[in-house]
């Protein structure tokens, strides 16, 4: 026993002192959901052009599956890329070319569902500087007050999807800006990465508390439970980010989402606390209610400001990030409310009613 023992503890040593560090993992390549997603994964996979699709684009439905897993997989080769895919793939010119298409589809219907939205930064923020004396649908007041422990876990799997590689699609408006609105950026994004602390990273917070929650931390793992409203939240973050002609409708989004976080991570602290999901999943959200609090007046007053100083014909680019990422929002919301009304998962690939402590994915990940 006591050589063998001595044996296994050696083997493991030397394969823990050989094992070169690698890069870290990417988003795993998921089943396509149609023609569209189909065609991604088979380019990816076998190293091929996607074809010529123009009337599968013209027929897909913006905000369906198909459309918005075409584009997540796409847009994960400017991140830390896709598993098993050849980095060189970023640049391929019949995957631009097809992604291309795919954004001008969503960014149409985008513009077309905000077209009544204001147009004006002042219109646009106004009413999220006011807590709602009705919160109605609130998906965060729900949590808050009535939110089960499997809930807290459907949602923040859905949202790992961004939370891993929280403030990298911001990261890519910086050398879009100038002067006070870039001095500005790059000190919020400083915090959003950690002040220079590794274990302070946002992303790294957030897959605390996913371990907290006996989720599996791994960057991509939900993706083929994410359905289209997830995908496409994430999505709109990916391409206002990588297009310099939208750096102003990013810096609307930017700015709503650190108008809102702070008493939305307030509410979400005290279902994470009430269900006892755990230590980090209940400081994740504290460290934004405080951090984000901050933010949003940075990012009101210097990032909208100076940039719509140096740029005053972008204000309605800024309105429009504000309006397109709230639209988004309540259309996740809705899908996760008619779920758990319906006594079932909001999660793809779960059978109605199956709640996650007794689903293998949502089993917790092993620590040896």
């Amino acid at each position: 026993m006591t050589h063998s023992t001595t044996i296994g503890t050696t083997r493991a040593a030397s394969t823990s002192a050989s094992a070169a560090p690698g890069p870290p993992p990417g988003s795993p390549l998921v089943e396509g959901r149609g023609p569209l997603s189909d065609a991604v994964v088979e380019s990816l996979r076998g190293g091929t052009a996607p074809g010529h699709l123009p009337g599968a684009v013209r027929a897909a439905d913006p905000w369906g599956e198909d459309l918005h897993l075409a584009l997540y997989l796409l847009y994960e080769l400017h991140y830390r890329g896709v598993d098993g895919v050849d980095p060189d793939r970023e640049w391929d010119p019949d995957l631009l070319r097809l992604r291309r298409a795919l954004e001008d589809r969503f960014l149409t219907a985008l513009r077309e569902e905000t077209a009544d939205a204001p147009d004006t930064v002042d219109e646009a923020f106004a009413p999220l500087l006011v807590e709602p004396v009705d919160p109605g649908d609130s998906l965060s007041h729900r949590l808050a007050a009535e939110g089960e422990l499997w809930q807290l876990r459907e949602y923040a799997a859905l949202r790992s999807l961004y939370h891993l590689k929280e403030a990298d699609p911001h990261a890519w408006v910086i050398p879009r800006l100038t002067g006070r609105a870039k001095a500005a950026m790059v000190a919020i994004e400083y915090d959003e990465f950690g002040a220079g602390r590794a274990d302070r990273v946002h992303a790294r917070l957030f897959a605390d508390l996913m371990r907290d929650l006996g989720l599996d931390p791994t960057y991509g793992r939900y993706l083929a439970n994410a359905p289209a409203p997830a995908l496409a939240v994430v999505n709109l973050m990916s391409l206002l980010g990588l297009h310099r002609a939208l750096r102003g409708a990013l810096v609307g989004h930017f700015a709503c989402v650190e108008v809102t976080s702070s008493p939305g991570s307030r509410r979400l602290a005290k279902a994470m606390r009430r269900c006892g999901a755990g230590p980090a999943a209940e400081h994740f959200y504290t460290e934004h209610v405080e951090a984000d609090a901050v933010h949003e007046q940075v990012v009101r007053h210097e990032v909208i400001g100076g940039l719509l100083a140096d740029e005053p014909d972008l204000e309605p680019d800024v309105a429009f990030g504000c309006a397109a990422t709230l639209l988004l929002e309540d259309r996740l919301a809705a899908h996760l409310r008619t779920a758990w009304d319906q006594g079932g998962s909001a999660l793809r690939g779960r059978s109605t009613g199956v709640r996650p402590g007794r689903d293998a994915a949502f089993t917790r990940p092993s620590q040896g």
